[in-house]
């Protein structure tokens, strides 16, 4: 990775725009690969190491929303959202930046179990940016340090999941000393990982609850596609197909239908065989 994507201090004049208006910039930064286009906006995603289902799943799905768009993901590497994020983004064919804890150096890259995606990132044309030396060892303080660079650099960061007391919140404190906006997934109040979330709400975050919501967040136009009925489907088609305006399990279709569960399921193996629908990850979706 070191000989293929060789590492170099970053001139000013090439650095992320809004790092200029930061109070606290950074002396120097090193970077591998390549930084976005000018015109992309960077969008940071943050939350927890301890993902849940509910936050790998909610990431993918609006980091597959931006595909096309010239967006950039910004995150840090570190386990849980941030390395859904990062994949999501490279699965989806989005320019992304990773700003970890550490240098960038292979052998000191942190979490050491994320050289591989660190890789992948380069390959898909992302960064790696770091403002520390190239073997500099994550530690406590880095983190803080480095999330400064992320909510600075970024256009606005989205939080997916976070504990009310948790550093995740750093970079959203951040991102408002920094003017920038701070977005934010509510979930479930019995979720410990939602309680960050919902206090950013109630503190003035903008709530993201769909692709369109977070397009409108970063000023982007959004073209609607007029979704049509494919033409050959049964009555009995045309109503499952109308049930999936959001990805569901095979259970759940089955048992919202209405049908016998042997009909029901003969029905979406049609569906599926005249490409109306797929099933991917234990969830049928719409093509």
């Amino acid at each position: 990775m070191g000989m293929e994507y060789p590492l170099r201090v970053l001139p000013e004049n090439e650095w992320p725009s809004l790092i200029a208006e930061m109070m606290d910039p950074p002396k120097k930064l090193y970077i591998r690969g390549a930084l976005a286009e000018t015109e992309h906006k960077l969008l940071a995603i943050v939350g927890s190491r301890a993902m849940t289902t509910y936050g790998k799943e909610i990431t993918k799905k609006l980091v597959a929303g931006l595909r096309g768009y010239p967006i950039t993901i910004v995150s840090g590497l570190a386990i849980g959202i941030d390395a859904c994020a990062h994949e999501a983004a490279i699965d989806a064919g989005l320019h992304t930046i990773s700003v970890p804890g550490s240098g960038i150096n292979d052998d000191v890259i942190y979490p050491a179990r994320h050289k591989r995606l660190a890789r992948r990132i380069l390959e898909s044309g992302g960064a790696l940016l770091s403002e520390f030396e190239p073997d500099f060892r994550a530690t406590t303080w880095s983190f803080p340090a480095r999330n400064r660079i992320m909510a600075g650099m970024s256009h606005a960061v989205l939080v997916v999941e976070a504990r009310e007391r948790s550093g995740t919140l750093i970079t959203s404190r951040l991102a408002t000393d920094y003017n920038r906006d701070v977005l934010t997934v509510p979930g479930s109040v019995f979720s410990e990982g939602s309680a960050g979330p919902h206090m950013l709400i109630r503190l003035g975050a903008t709530p993201i609850t769909s692709v369109d919501n977070l397009l409108e967040a970063l000023h982007f136009e959004i073209e609607h596609e007029e979704r049509k009925l494919p033409l050959d489907l049964s009555p009995d088609e045309q109503k499952l197909y109308g049930l999936l305006s959001e990805p569901m399990s095979r259970d759940e279709l089955v048992r919202t239908c209405g049908l016998p569960t042997s009909s029901a399921n003969v029905i979406v193996s049609l569906m599926e065989l005249k490409g109306a629908i797929t099933e991917c990850g234990g969830h049928i979706r719409r093509t």
